[in-house]
């Protein structure tokens, strides 16, 4: 099963009947960031926020995994772009937990994500 199948499984996506592997990707990221901005809006959530956080550490090391597999036909530049945004999105999501640091950064990472796959043909 190759991460674009887990990532659909993992978060309930319902795919379009006629949806690509990247409108999936997108309607994933686009539903986790979605979660995530309204965690970090509600003040005192703590579980709620943390439950988005992980949701989104688990989407990113899915995309990583996939990306990491020799048979992923991404450019290795892009997939090395993509496998540091995971390691940032881990890394950044312990200092949100923390209280240092705010998930705004992450919020960010995942809409510029999302910009890039209805750039290249994704859901417009």
């Amino acid at each position: 099963m190759n991460a674009t199948l887990m990532a659909h499984s993992a978060y309930g996506a319902h795919a379009r009947a006629t949806g690509t592997a990247r409108d999936t990707e997108y309607d994933a990221i686009a539903r986790i960031t979605r979660r995530l901005a309204e965690a970090a809006r509600t003040q005192g959530d703590i579980a709620g926020l943390a439950a988005a956080l992980l949701d989104n550490r688990k989407l990113w090391s899915t995309l990583a995994l996939d990306v990491a597999q020799p048979a992923n036909p991404l450019p290795a530049d892009l997939k090395a772009r993509l496998i540091y945004l995971a390691e940032f999105t881990d890394f950044h999501s312990r200092k949100v937990l923390a209280g240092d640091a705010p998930a705004d950064p992450l919020i960010e990472v995942n809409t510029a994500v999302m910009r890039g796959l209805q750039d290249r043909g994704g859901p417009s």
